[in-house]
């Protein structure tokens, strides 16, 4: 009986680093309304890989409407986006070490702010801790002439950007230095 219990605190750990994978996925979306997207690039050699849930625009009003102004936002649908780095980076003048974020933001008309948050696997934005924020920064939306119906990410040169409905988000990703 005591070597079981000695080797009980190693199965534990063993179940665990098992599951890890399982945990940082998002969940299955073949019951979903939005379904699963991911994306990634590398950038000056950082691999960055972003994994989010697509909304449809559905003929609604989305910015100022269906996704508020002046308001933190999961940058998706269900879970919140993430946000992965393999190495560490600036973005907007600020450094990220190497690791997973939530990526929030917060848009506005003319300018928008994009969160980084150290709590990388979260439900939506509801429970969005201000303190755990590793970044904030700015960003200037961009009208685009092609209607995108399923928000995406796309990954371009030193760019990342958020697109949706009629409009584009980006932000420079520079491997810190």
């Amino acid at each position: 009986m005591h070597k079981f219990r000695a080797t009980i605190p190693l199965i534990f750990t063993v179940l665990l680093v098992t599951a890890l994978p399982a945990l940082a996925q998002r969940a299955d979306d073949a019951d979903r309304a939005s379904k699963n997207g991911k994306v990634e690039g590398v950038i000056d050699g950082v691999t960055v890989t972003l994994e989010y849930g697509r909304p449809k625009v559905k003929g609604r009003t989305v910015w100022g409407g269906l996704v508020p102004y002046g308001q933190v936002w999961r940058t998706g649908a269900d879970e919140a986006t993430t946000i992965t780095f393999s190495a560490d980076v600036e973005i907007g003048g600020q450094k990220l070490a190497a690791g997973a974020y939530a990526l929030f933001t917060e848009p506005g008309e003319n300018e928008w702010t994009i969160i980084f948050n150290k709590v990388a696997k979260q439900w939506g934005a509801f429970r969005h801790d201000a303190g755990q924020d590793a970044a904030r920064v700015t960003a200037t939306p961009k009208a685009i002439g092609e209607h995108v119906e399923e928000m995406e990410f796309v990954i371009v040169d030193s760019w990342v950007a958020l697109q949706w409905e009629r409009l584009a988000v980006p932000f420079e990703v520079k491997k810190a230095g």
